[in-house]
């Protein structure tokens, strides 16, 4: 009878907390907002880093400070919906920009798309949840979108558990640049930069930052090869 009392006083306590709005999610969840309604990411197709999951520092993701050093920020709190994309967030974040010569410069390895959000300023620790659909149940490779002013290493969780070992990105540096900031706007596509086996349904991606850090990752692309 004691037992079942506290289990019922356990209850009515997390009932009460939710009621009052003070309990945390347990789990990160898809990302959306006002432009973005698609749910899961699908695989195959292009995974997004931007549109990590929603769940906040902890749950949906780790990043070493809990401003976001690029929306709001670097990019100024002007109401517009790039400048300020998830601002309140720790992940720090900006976009392609093709004025001046930023991210279509004579340096830079692939041109990415003009508006590209990407998650930058990323240190050995951090990390981001993605959730993401899988149609089919294979094998797949993956590109990845990136700059990388020094090279370094990256690797992949599936639901929690070690899909990859350590991946090695190469550094996108160009010593020819005479401008020192736009080393962190060199873009490049790594193809087939790992290969995993997914199963099919709703799963949630972590990208890991292993070492190094000063990449900027815009988004890794999926390809079914069986």
């Amino acid at each position: 009878m004691k037992s079942c009392l506290s289990y019922v006083l356990l209850v009515v306590l997390c009932l009460t907390a939710r009621a009052f709005g003070q309990t945390k999610p347990t789990r990160s969840e898809p990302f959306q907002d006002s432009v973005y309604r698609g749910g899961p990411q699908h695989i195959p197709g292009r995974v997004q880093c931007a549109y990590y999951d929603l769940g906040g520092e902890g749950i949906a993701y780790h990043d070493a400070d809990a401003k976001n050093n690029g929306s709001g920020v670097l990019n100024p709190a002007d109401g517009s919906y790039l400048n300020q994309f998830r601002m309140k967030e720790g992940v720090d974040i900006s976009y392609t920009k093709f004025h001046d010569q930023i991210d279509n410069n004579p340096y830079t390895l692939v041109s990415p798309p003009e508006g590209q959000l990407y998650v930058g300023w990323t240190k050995p620790g951090e990390w981001f949840n993605m959730t993401v659909n899988v149609k089919h149940a294979g094998l797949y490779s993956a590109d990845l979108l990136y700059t990388s002013n020094r090279g370094g290493e990256i690797a992949l969780d599936l639901n929690g558990k070690k899909l990859t070992g350590p991946i090695t990105v190469l550094s996108t540096y160009n010593a020819s640049d005479p401008i020192a900031w736009r080393q962190w706007h060199h873009w490049n596509l790594m193809q087939d930069v790992t290969e995993v086996r997914l199963p099919k349904g709703v799963n949630v991606l972590t990208l890991r930052v292993v070492s190094q850090g000063n990449m900027n990752f815009a988004y890794l692309e999926f390809k079914r090869k069986n």
